[in-house]
């Protein structure tokens, strides 16, 4: 192993590593020594399974506030080189105890995204490898390894053969690529003539609920359709969208010389959970040939399960399926899975290959996944799924899937039970969207001050909740409810962590009452 050395000002310093430097940070001009590496990814490692060991000592979120954490670090980058010692007490100090833990088993909000151990060994792996698969000739291993784990994914989705598909990072690339190609397949040919001084491009639709992902319309502002080129689609009493006003809509854009050229079902709503009848919405695609996506980020990972997939009944039938394995197949983010029954228009959409990216060398044709994707770059996420999949296998995945599912519901069981509280959505998932309203104010939905308080007290409720450490909870808007959602996903959660979050529910709102009634 190399010897450490002295910073040139503390000769005969009798300090211990903490004060001393790799002789290649002094004078070298190559990378780390491939031993002092390996003696600092050691202590790397031991502070990452210390850090998982004890992450539920946290609060999931920090006590802090925004803008306390900049004036703790140095106003001017370091001309000089620090020790890693040094370093690393930095990071335990000064990043872990400040960052929202993701890793916690009470993290509840959004839909998490549970980095497990696997998932972690293979990031490790891919960052050592350095691999950028744009093309194969850049990365044979990394290309040909993302075909093998996107088709074994597809299969573990019950998807048909028909599917194939790439990785990106995340829905919102997944979905902008989706309708890229969509708009391609409905002859625009936008890539080649552009959006400029164009009435049939003015005259593209796209279709979505109103529950659907922002995602899609930023899609929708990035490739020159517009905010006004997307059509949101009301929806019924549990938040799935209405075919019928689907039809009313295309049939209205239809007689003002519009063209519908996508159709977006989302699986798992952010806000609610909710399904949209993806079935019903396939046959309306085909009838006017439109591109139907399907965004299952969230939900997809419950088709693993065969006894589960009622519904994603019809998305077979769809053009193009995004699940995200970052949110609730445990892997570190990013990942973003994009199956497509139609990659050469995916194809259309992207390819752009300049002499000095052509593989001239290679009598067999290759794929070059940067032709089928905006960006030229790409990261090695196939590695980690290669590992994350071969660790927990199928059979693991779903059972840990299901598991939080029963969860989920059994916390739903618990709000419906009781009188004070009330159950805003379905659970057709993992995800319960509730609110405190107590028994004393049944009768008043129609009453705007009635209403004004309960949405209040539930944002007190909720604060008051998140503020205790122990879990974090997220909100949105239902039927213009102030609405509290929990969400089970995360590879750490057990039973006993969502009945603290009930009890917690609880405390909260009788401690409010009692303030108020005092």
């Amino acid at each position: 192993m190399t010897d450490v050395q002295p910073l040139p000002d503390q000769a005969g310093s009798t300090g211990d590593a903490s004060d001393r430097l790799d002789p290649s940070q002094i004078d070298g001009l190559v990378d780390m020594d491939p031993e002092a590496f390996r003696t600092a990814a050691h202590a790397v490692v031991d502070l990452m399974a210390d850090y998982l060991a004890r992450v539920e000592s946290y609060p999931v979120l920090p006590p802090i506030e925004p803008g306390s954490l900049r004036p703790g670090f140095p106003a001017r980058p370091p001309d000089r080189p620090e020790p890693l010692a040094a370093i690393l007490a930095d990071y335990r100090t000064l990043i872990e105890p400040n960052a929202t833990h993701w890793q916690h088993p009470g993290f509840f909000a959004y839909f998490g995204s549970t980095a497990s151990g696997p998932g972690i060994l293979g990031e490790m792996l891919a960052a050592a490898l350095s691999q950028n698969p744009m093309l194969w000739r850049t990365s044979p291993i990394g290309t040909e390894l993302e075909e093998v784990v996107v088709d074994w994914l597809r299969q573990g989705f019950g998807l048909p053969e028909s599917f194939d598909g790439l990785l990106t990072d995340t829905a919102s690339t997944s979905s902008l690529i989706a309708l890229a190609a969509a708009r391609e397949a409905a002859g625009l040919n936008a890539s080649n003539r552009g959006l400029g001084d164009r009435d049939d491009v003015g005259a593209a639709r796209v279709y979505a609920s109103v529950e659907a992902h922002s995602s899609i319309e930023k899609a929708c502002m990035t490739l020159g359709i517009g905010r006004v080129g997307l059509v949101r689609i009301p929806t019924n009493e549990r938040f799935e969208l209405r075919v019928d006003l689907l039809e009313a809509a295309i049939a209205e854009d239809g007689a003002a010389g519009r063209t519908p050229i996508a159709i977006v079902a989302t699986l798992g709503t952010t806000g609610s959970t909710s399904v949209d009848p993806v079935a019903a919405m396939a046959e309306i695609a085909v009838r006017e040939g439109a591109w139907l996506h399907v965004d299952a980020a969230y939900a997809g990972a419950v088709a693993l399960d065969p006894g589960s997939r009622a519904p994603f009944a019809g998305w077979e039938r769809a053009d193009s399926v995004l699940v995200n394995p970052h949110k609730w197949l445990f892997t570190p983010f990013d990942a973003s899975l994009l199956l497509t029954r139609r990659m050469d228009q995916l194809r259309a959409a992207f390819s752009a290959v300049p002499e000095y990216l052509r593989t001239l060398d290679r009598a067999t044709p290759v794929r070059d996944f940067s032709e089928y994707q905006p960006q030229l770059g790409r990261r090695f996420r196939a590695l980690k799924l290669w590992i994350l999949l071969r660790y927990f296998g199928l059979d693991g995945l779903r059972r840990r899937v299901v598991r939080h599912v029963e969860l989920g519901r059994r916390f739903g069981d618990w709000i419906d039970a009781d009188p004070d509280w009330e159950r805003l959505a379905p659970v057709p998932f993992s995800t319960v969207c509730f609110r405190w309203r107590p028994d004393r104010s049944a009768g008043g939905e129609d009453d705007p001050a009635v209403e004004a308080f309960v949405d209040e007290r539930n944002a007190a409720i909720l604060d008051a909740v998140n503020r205790t450490g122990e879990v974090f909870l997220s909100h949105t808007r239902l039927a213009g409810r102030f609405t509290i959602r929990l969400s089970v996903s995360s590879l750490r959660t057990e039973e006993r962590h969502v009945e603290r979050a009930w009890a917690l529910l609880r405390r909260e709102a009788n401690r409010l009452e009692e303030a108020a009634s005092g």
